[in-house]
């Protein structure tokens, strides 16, 4: 199995042994040994993930890495967070998502109301199974608790993954910017109930995520 490691903060490296990685396309900055790399589609496998990127028009340019050697990524200088994983289910935005084990499923979970208010489509990516994935952020992601007793509310621009048993749905909030007068919309937020971990980076994406 491949095996993930952090060169500072905003460089993964990877040592692979004849395994292979899935990446974001272009991630890759720099490698040693012998590679191949084979330019894929993502957002799904298998016929669900055809029918959802037919429907949506959502889809992940990824590329797979193969060979003996180590081999480097990393993306715009974003902050790179490591997770693993053992039979769960990681719920990620597409965009947050860097480099994933190929022993890790990837595919599509529908997130409603959420995925539409930000344009980016109806559904999210999900990765299973067991192994390591590489998360990205804008600046340094910090991760939540969530349980029965405390439930979590998280600005949409601010979300990049969440693990567990969780439920989700959107609730009409207030955020800074209303309070200031900024706001030309009805702000929202994505509500989490039940228990698990939700990943939040400090900087909102630039999409219509908080407003309708």
């Amino acid at each position: 199995m491949a095996q993930f490691r952090l060169q500072g903060s905003r460089v993964l490296a990877v040592d692979l042994t004849g395994d292979s990685v899935k990446a974001k396309n272009g991630a890759m900055v720099a490698y040693e040994g012998e590679m191949t790399f084979k330019k894929r589609t993502g957002g799904g496998e298998g016929l669900r993930g055809m029918v959802t990127r037919r429907l949506t028009g959502e889809q992940m340019a990824v590329m797979e890495v193969k060979g003996h050697g180590t081999c480097y990524f990393a993306d715009r200088a974003s902050e790179i967070n490591l997770v693993s994983l053992n039979g769960e289910k990681l719920y990620v935005e597409s965009s947050n998502l860097l480099c994933t084990d190929s022993a890790l499923r990837t595919g599509t979970s529908f997130t409603g109301l959420r995925g539409s208010s930000q344009g980016n489509g109806l559904f999210t990516t999900t990765v299973e199974g067991t192994g390591q994935a590489a998360l990205v952020s804008a600046g340094t992601a910090v991760v939540l608790r969530v349980t029965p007793q405390t439930p979590l509310q998280v600005d949409p621009g601010a979300y990049i993954a969440h693990t567990g048993g969780l439920k989700q749905h959107f609730q009409a909030g207030v955020n800074f910017r209303a309070l200031i007068g900024e706001s030309g919309g009805e702000s929202f937020q994505i509500r989490f109930e039940g228990d698990g971990l939700v990943y939040v980076q400090p900087s909102e994406r630039n999409t219509i995520g908080g407003e309708v």
